[in-house]
């Protein structure tokens, strides 16, 4: 129960002028994003003709800091003003993406990577949280099906648009665009409280406990180790979101296998245009933003077993690509609309795999850690995008791309089921407790 609520925490979300004003900076930057990685791997996989190790460690070079700085750059988000930091986030950006023009060997590309990587690290959780801030409890999932959905908006757009920025003035604009979209989403996050807006009991009890405490902890500031450490604890503690953690970040790692070397199997087409991969990634867009509208509307299925059914669906698809990639004789109006839905169908998986964990977890974590487990939660997911792409380049190297497709399918399917299995088995168990409680109890 809320106390001290506001008129804006009483009005509907679209109501809510700085979530709106948060969501159009997340918009801008998230279009982005995709228009400066799709470009990004049309140059080193398509027109650099890069190897599947150097495929991997492009992927490599934007995930790793993620991994080593996610939980420090939690705790930090959790110090700072999340404001501020996003801005401060954004305007590196705007100079690290615009070095990416000038960029002309593969290790200009892995200096790059890295250094973005950093930044947006500390961008998310201090966008989670901030989320957190300006939002009732009661409108959360609403808000992150709305976030999730501005996130698969932008991989319709971008990809659509990188497309034909590529095609009709070359992979510069597509940079020089990205970076610009940083500096109108600082500008527009200037426009956002800096202070918390949603004022919890638990918050208001807290703030008054620091102010009467506050001259005994002067000199007592927890570490950022410290900090770290409380927001895995924090993880460890919120109902069933060990166990979702654990299926999305195998999930993850199963379909780095193949994903990260997305390219390599396009080459194995003869004919293949370039603009196909930025159609693809569209249409997964396309797929994840229909689950990410539906999945709150089922309401039945609990969040583990939409997860587990998401993970089984992408692995059927990513196996069938790999195959009917194997047998296709040749590029052409036929493959590419095959490639095209099943690309779409994939992205369906991947929205209820991903989106009901994040609405679990934005539900079940409390304000005042947000940083350090959303922090936390980044590096367990990019530990698994890291080791992906690496398991991917080998079985690519060693066996071929097809079969890695084709693993991949089938470990992402067992695993999906396996979920949803276990999930069911012990829905059952519990209503039997229950039933056999009833009976003795009389009720």
């Amino acid at each position: 129960m809320t106390i001290g609520l506001t008129m804006q925490e009483r009005r509907p979300l679209k109501h809510n002028r700085s979530f709106i004003t948060l969501m159009a900076a997340q918009a801008i930057s998230n279009l982005g994003d995709w228009l400066h990685l799709l470009a990004i791997l049309t140059l080193v996989g398509i027109r650099w003709n890069a190897t599947p190790w150097e495929i991997t460690f492009t992927t490599l070079c934007a995930a790793l800091p993620v991994l080593l700085t996610g939980p420090f750059a939690g705790a930090l988000a959790d110090r700072v003003n999340r404001k501020w930091l996003m801005i401060v986030a954004d305007g590196a950006r705007i100079v690290i993406v615009g070095g990416l023009i000038f960029a002309d060997q593969m290790w200009h590309v892995y200096v790059l990577l890295i250094l973005k990587s950093l930044f947006d690290v500390v961008f998310s959780p201090a966008k989670n949280g901030k989320l957190k801030e300006i939002v009732p409890q009661e409108q959360l999932g609403q808000a992150v099906s709305i976030s999730s959905v501005i996130e698969q908006m932008s991989k319709i757009i971008g990809p659509a648009l990188g497309g034909l920025l590529v095609a009709a003035f070359g992979i510069t604009w597509c940079f020089a665009l990205d970076s610009v979209s940083f500096l109108i989403s600082g500008i527009i996050l200037l426009w956002i409280p800096g202070a918390r807006v949603i004022q919890s009991a638990n918050q208001n009890v807290e703030q008054v406990r620091e102010e009467t405490t506050g001259a005994a902890q002067a000199g007592k500031k927890a570490t950022f180790l410290k900090d770290t450490m409380e927001g895995i604890r924090m993880l460890a503690s919120l109902p069933h979101v060990g166990t979702s953690l654990i299926l999305l970040a195998s999930a993850l790692l199963f379909l780095q296998f193949a994903d990260s070397q997305t390219v390599v199997l396009f080459r194995q087409l003869p004919g293949i245009s370039s603009d196909l991969l930025g159609w693809c990634v569209a249409a997964s867009g396309v797929g994840t933003l229909i689950a990410a509208m539906s999945v709150q509307k089922w309401k039945k299925a609990g969040h583990v077993i939409k997860m587990g059914l998401g993970t089984s669906l992408m692995g059927l698809v990513i196996g069938a690509v790999g195959m009917i990639v194997g047998v296709w004789p040749h590029a052409g109006l036929g493959a590419n609309l095959l490639l095209i839905s099943l690309f779409a169908l994939a992205g369906v998986g991947v929205g209820f795999a991903i989106v009901p964990f994040q609405i679990l977890l934005q539900e079940q974590t409390p304000e005042s850690m947000t940083g350090r487990v959303f922090g936390t939660v980044g590096s367990i997911m990019t530990a698994s995008n890291i080791m992906g792409p690496v398991v991917g380049g080998f079985l690519v190297t060693s066996f071929g791309v097809i079969p890695a497709f084709v693993c991949s399918g089938i470990l992402l399917t067992l695993l999906g089921v396996i979920y949803v299995v276990i999930r069911r088995q012990k829905k059952n168990d519990m209503d039997g407790s229950l039933a056999a409680k009833s009976v003795i109890t009389g009720e």
